[in-house]
């Protein structure tokens, strides 16, 4: 059939678009932050009387680097983020699989520097922004300052900072220019108000296209997310202060797909009490129909969220309102506060300075405030609610391992999940987003069906190809999600009269009668002879602490034979920074103790695991 509403093709040259600028952006981002940090890159190009673009390497043609030189004073900036285990994000694994590809490019027209975001607790820190920084060397790019390392186990955004404050003199200094005047607010978007809009074109939530989640359509991606109604929603545990929970989403028609060991990843939505707050502070119609429109007519990125949208909108389903915000946001509201001494603060804990930082560290992320405790906290702090929306980063879907097979359950996916709520130290009571949101989705919410906006990750978290292989699965707390998937798959593969390998499971919790969550099912597992071992350490029951690597050590032969001479894989699910790490160290000493190694073969010996894809581990910090 002929279409002849062909839409206009996408600008995939950055090339052309760099004739009127001269400073690019890339990010490789999962979450947000990456794209973030090259916002505020391109926006600080504009105080050094230079232009600057923020761009994702998926739109363009990254094999145009080589092109650069036809820009004057052209500079690439590099913000990438490591996902996982070393891995790129998604939306920069084409550029990366470009990088490794291709020996034969000659990138010497090419001036760059790679800020890179990572996290010290994992195994491969940083280890995408430190490839794309040697990588571009050694295809001929020149690199104008040194790679930046940000750790999000310690201060991302003090690290950012202190490398953006060394950096920009830097890029002065090779292009032989001034700064112009620092303390100018530059705003990217501009404010349009609609007073006789037709409502059926305002976004009242959607992710991606307009009244996408009133018509459906497959594919379904992070950028037109899956409505799955919410079929189960059970409390796992039996007692204590804490919240586990048990959710069952059903993708019946929706041709969606998965494995044991993807994480399915869920848009939530602000409290709407937070959200009506934040609109009594400021003093604003929560209702009125707004736009805001990218000034820099060039941008591929016309609005910072879905518009025409409602403040109200735009504060419960597009902005992230919960986090402590970041210091450019402060900076750049400081303007806004009549009381000098409030100003004064507020640019001070945007510097480098070590008294700066030291502010940051404890009044806003020490206490925990978000952005409605600061405006609480800091009366003469009032900005125009369209500038704070301009600020805010986007909320960012939340991703949970898979707790199910599709071998068992095809049209379903289940969830475990703890609620997170904590006091901070102001007295307030801070409440997990996604957490929250979901343990009110309740199944039938008069009568009608409550939905979660869903779609799928693929993951490497993957049970071993020959069914005979034995595995060993290593997952307290809610780190025991993707192996209820493992079991029930193990249990499939059975039935289906397959020979089936070892299958032991070491779990762990707090109290045996409070928080042992799936006894029935692990119990009910292990008589049947799914599992052919079941540990579980009750790690506040007894005097001392006891968790899953102490049972590991004392079942240390056992494990030893199983890893060295039956082929086990090793899967450890949950806390990156102590458990996984805890873990990983019991290993080391078991393959020291049992295998006659020295302490740094035995190290050797596990990272070998890891890299043959016989150690996987799907960790949180």
């Amino acid at each position: 059939s002929l279409c002849l509403f062909t839409p206009a093709a996408r600008e995939t040259s950055f090339i052309e678009k760099m004739k009127k600028t001269n400073i690019i952006v890339f990010y490789g981002s999962q979450t947000g932050t990456g794209e973030e940090f090259a916002n505020r890159l391109s926006k600080d190009a504009q105080r050094y009387g230079m232009k600057g673009m923020a761009a994702d390497p998926e739109e363009y043609e990254m094999g145009e680097l080589a092109r650069l030189a036809e820009v004057k004073n052209s500079l690439a900036i590099f913000c990438m983020a490591t996902y996982g285990e070393g891995d790129p994000t998604d939306n920069a694994q084409d550029f990366y699989d470009w990088l490794q590809e291709n020996d034969d490019e000659d990138l010497s027209g090419l001036t760059y520097t790679v800020f890179a975001l990572g996290n010290k607790t994992y195994e491969h820190y940083n280890a995408m922004g430190k490839y794309v920084d040697k990588r571009l060397e050694e295809l001929g790019a020149k690199r104008i300052f040194d790679l930046g390392l940000g750790d999000d186990d310690g201060n991302l955004e003090e690290d950012f900072v202190s490398w953006r404050e060394q950096f920009w003199p830097a890029v002065c200094e090779h292009f032989g220019v001034e700064a112009l005047g620092d303390d100018s607010s530059i705003r990217q978007y501009e404010l349009k108000e609609h007073t006789d809009i037709n409502m059926n074109k305002v976004y009242t939530g959607e992710i991606g296209r307009l009244k996408s989640f009133e018509v459906q359509k497959p594919p379904f991606d992070s950028k037109n997310p899956f409505l799955a109604s919410v079929t189960v929603n059970r409390k796992l545990n039996k007692a204590g202060d804490r919240h586990l929970m048990h959710l069952e989403l059903d993708i019946t028609g929706s041709k969606i797909r998965y494995e044991s060991g993807d994480h399915v990843a869920v848009f939530p939505t602000n409290d709407s009490a937070l959200v009506n707050k934040l609109g009594q502070v400021l003093g604003v119609d929560l209702d009125a129909v707004i736009s805001l429109n990218n000034l820099d007519e060039e941008s591929n990125k016309k609005h910072p969220f879905p518009c025409p949208t409602t403040y109200r909108t735009a504060l419960t389903h597009y902005l992230d309102i919960t986090n402590s915000p970041r210091t450019n946001v402060l900076y750049e509201l400081a303007q806004y506060a009549s009381d000098p001494k409030d100003q004064e603060n507020m640019r001070k804990m945007a510097s480098s300075s070590p008294e700066g930082k030291a502010l940051y560290h404890s009044w806003v992320l020490g206490a925990s405030r978000n952005i409605l405790a600061i405006l609480e906290d800091m009366p003469s702090l009032r900005p125009p609610v369209d500038h704070l929306c301009e600020l805010l980063p986007r909320l960012q879907a939340r991703y949970y391992s898979i707790a199910s097979s599709s071998k068992v359950h095809p049209n379903s996916i289940h969830v475990c999940a703890v609620v997170v709520e904590y006091e901070t130290p102001t007295g307030r009571t801070n409440k997990g987003v996604a957490t929250n949101w979901l343990k009110n989705k309740l199944v039938s919410d008069n009568g009608r069906k409550s939905t979660v906006p869903m779609f799928i990750r693929k993951s490497q978290f993957r049970l071993p190809f020959k069914a005979t292989n034995p595995v060993i699965m290593i997952g307290p707390g809610t780190g025991i999600a993707p192996f209820m998937g493992f079991i029930q798959e193990r249990a499939w593969l059975k039935q289906q009269g397959k020979d089936v390998g070892e299958t032991v499971m070491y779990f762990g919790c707090r109290h045996k009668k409070e928080d042992y969550i799936y006894q029935e099912e692990l119990e009910d597992a292990e008589k049947t002879g799914v599992l052919t071992q079941l540990n579980v350490a009750f790690s506040r029951d007894q005097e001392q602490k006891l968790y899953v690597q102490h049972l590991l050590k004392a079942n240390k032969e056992h494990i030893w034979k199983l890893i060295h001479s039956d082929n086990a894989h090793i899967y450890v699910c949950g806390d990156a920074k102590k458990m996984a790490h805890d873990v990983q160290t019991a290993l080391y000493e078991i393959g020291e103790e049992l295998g006659g190694l020295t302490l740094t073969q035995a190290t050797d010996y596990i990272k070998k695991l890891m890299t043959k894809g016989r150690y996987s581990q799907d960790v949180w910090s």
